[in-house]
Parts: structure tokens; C-alpha cells; sequence
């Protein structure tokens, strides 16, 4: 079915949203999930509530990009579910290890202005993507938004272990330039 009928059916408070998203951004939502959880039954879990979400979101939201939509509340979902977790075992699984890496080049948050200052942080992260290479941008965004490991990013591209590190470590700095360019203390 497609996205637009999708929605109208969420605006219609029709069940049959739900069995529709589920049929058609199942796979999707579970494969973000499963990278940010370990057990499949919180990530199935955080599956569950991605449409629970979605249904108390349509109306008054109408997303332009379903997709991007449904693994935006699966990955917030999956990460407060894992930041949860966390808490209570301090581990060091493969999310931290990921947002671990990135603290060195997104600006730190605890200013008065932070909301302000995160959009817009956003829409500058946002513009410098559109700008790299397609390789490095895919790379990046399957690591820090979907949390791939870096041993899944070596088999999805085809690439070695220090070629993806080595392309995550350039963009990275990139990123970190462009936004001190740009103003923002990093």
C-alpha cells in the first residue's frame, strides 16, 4: 500500500493503519531495533509501541516520509528502552560504543538556548550529509542513526574493517569543522 494511504487510514482511525505499517515497515522498524537492543523481545517490543506511537501521532502529524517517520520513534523508542537498560547494567555494548564516537564532534547541550541551538545543529548535521559523498553519508547514517555495528557495515559495503573506520573517522572530523565553522562550540 502506499505511504499516503497509509496515513489517511491513521487519520481515519482505522485499524487496518497499523496492519499496514506493520506489513509494510515491519522489517524496517525491527532491523533499527534490533541494532540499538540485544534481546529480540524488547526489540519487537519497541516495534509495537513505534505504531502505538504513530497512531496517537496521526492526527494531528502528517509525515512527508513514512519511513523516516516510523524509524525515528522506533530508534528514540529503542534507545530510551537502552539507556534504560544501561542504567541498571552500565554495560559497553555496540550503541554506546557508536554514540561514544560521536561525542567528540556534536556540540555539548546544556546551554539555556539548547532547543533553539538543536534544531539548528540538526539542520547544519542535516545539510552536511547531503553534501559527502554517497558512500561516506550511507556509512555514517547507518552507523550513528541506525546503529550498525562497524563489522555490519564491513559486510553491507563490501568494505574492511579499517576502511569503514577509517571513512566514519574522516567524516566525523568534517562534521566536527563544519560545525565550528559554522559557530557551534563542539
Amino acid at each position: 500500500m502506499e505511504d499516503h494511504k497509509i496515513i489517511e487510514l491513521y487519520w481515519a482511525r482505522s485499524q487496518q493503519a497499523i496492519a499496514e505499517s506493520e506489513a509494510k515497515y515491519g522489517p524496517y522498524c525491527r532491523s533499527i531495533a534490533r541494532g540499538i537492543l540485544d534481546r529480540a523481545e524488547d526489540a519487537e517490543e519497541c516495534v509495537n509501541d513505534t505504531w502505538f506511537r504513530a497512531w496517537n501521532a496521526m492526527p494531528p502529524q502528517r509525515p512527508n516520509i513514512l519511513s523516516a517517520f516510523f524509524g525515528k520513534l522506533t530508534r528514540n523508542l529503542s534507545l530510551d528502552r537502552w539507556r534504560k537498560e544501561r542504567a541498571a547494567k552500565r554495560g559497553g555494548s555496540q550503541v554506546e560504543v557508536a554514540l561514544h564516537e560521536l561525542e567528540g564532534c556534536l556540540p555539548d547541550h546544556r546551554r539555556p538556548d539548547e532547543e533553539l541551538e538543536a534544531s539548528e545543529t540538526a539542520a547544519l548535521i542535516s545539510a552536511f550529509l547531503r553534501a559527502q559523498p554517497e558512500l561516506d553519508r550511507r556509512l555514517f547514517i547507518r552507523r550513528y542513526f541506525h546503529l550498525e555495528s562497524i563489522a555490519a557495515l564491513t559486510e553491507r559495503f563490501g568494505l574492511t574493517e579499517s576502511q569503514v573506520k577509517s571513512r566514519l573517522h574522516r567524516t566525523r572530523q568534517k562534521l566536527k569543522l563544519a560545525l565550528e565553522k559554522e559557530g557551534i562550540a563542539v
